[in-house]
């Protein structure tokens, strides 16, 4: 028994530079291909960090819900919907895994939306400003449990020494009125090499836990520099997916980038000769996060 991605969605037109609009029609999208109703949805957890104006409260996650038109209803006995945040940077999303699979081993809901995606704190439609390393862009993974072996593993987590390797801040003393519309973020010039140590590790520890087929295994990783998947594959002596047909959309998916690529493989259909994927994710920290998926006989998606 284990977790498994029911539906996928992902929204990043040029026509709104909101992470909210975004990851809304992520959601809506992710309900309407897997036929969900949003009542149906008993937790919503957003792992976005970079967001409209810099926003800290209300909880973005809220924000999202609302859009999206989740647990909108408040009668005694309506269906009830819990939101909240959950930031660890690109590692989010498979925090949020963890997170969903002792939500969902209760019974308590038979439902979970993972949400992730960052925009520029101007919210500008026409992309972000010159210098800013993250794409706008939304995205939800659809999780429920399933009976039988296919879904996530255990997600491995590891923490390197030293500093972290990527900051994004708000500098308070120098940006004045204009604050919430600024954003600083500042990455070490051996920032790959150490990214990559530390994915290393945490794919290393997923792979030993769950013992895939190596031949059979395809990797999908987060994208802190455009070559670190195929480094990591590399390292890992794995395939990584080829992202040649993903969208350009001119930065780094950030904390998107797992859920953003998984749907190109299902869309394109580049699953097909693989049983398992590893998913890999590294960032700021340095950190990373990593997880064996097993998808369903014959190699489809769920």
């Amino acid at each position: 028994m284990g977790v498994v991605i029911t539906s996928v969605g992902t929204s990043y037109d040029r026509d709104s530079g909101s992470v909210v609009t975004h990851a809304a029609r992520a959601v809506r999208q992710a309900l309407t291909s897997a036929a969900v109703e949003p009542q149906e949805v008993g937790v919503l957890i957003n792992t976005g960090v970079y967001r409209d104006s810099n926003t800290v409260e209300p909880a973005i996650a809220a924000l999202i819900q609302k859009d999206a038109g989740i647990g909108l209803e408040y009668g005694e006995h309506d269906p009830r919907t819990f939101s909240f945040d959950l930031m660890n940077g690109a590692c989010g999303v498979l925090n949020a895994v963890q997170v969903a699979d002792a939500i969902l081993s209760t019974g308590s809901t038979g439902r979970v939306l993972v949400v992730s995606g960052d925009t520029h704190p101007s919210a500008v439609a026409a992309g972000a400003r010159g210098g800013f390393p993250y794409a706008t862009s939304g995205a939800a993974l659809l999780l429920e449990r399933s009976e039988g072996a296919e879904g996530f593993g255990s997600v491995h987590t590891e923490l390197a020494d030293g500093p972290s390797v990527i900051d994004g801040f708000v500098e308070t003393k120098t940006m004045g009125a204009n604050g919430r519309n600024l954003i600083t973020v500042e990455r070490d010039a051996d920032a790959e090499e150490r990214l990559l140590d530390v994915a290393l590790a945490a794919a290393s520890a997923a792979i030993d836990a769950s013992d895939p087929d190596l031949s059979s295994t395809v990797l999908i990783a987060s994208t802190p520099t455009p070559g670190f998947p195929a480094l990591l594959a590399a390292k890992l002596g794995i395939t990584a997916l080829d992202a040649a047909a993903l969208p350009a959309l001119g930065g780094d998916t950030h904390t998107a980038a797992l859920t953003v690529a998984y749907q190109h493989a299902v869309q394109e259909k580049l699953l097909g000769e693989y049983s398992t994927i590893l998913f890999v994710a590294a960032g700021a920290g340095p950190s990373a996060a990593a997880t064996v998926y097993r998808l369903t006989a014959g190699g489809d998606a769920t």
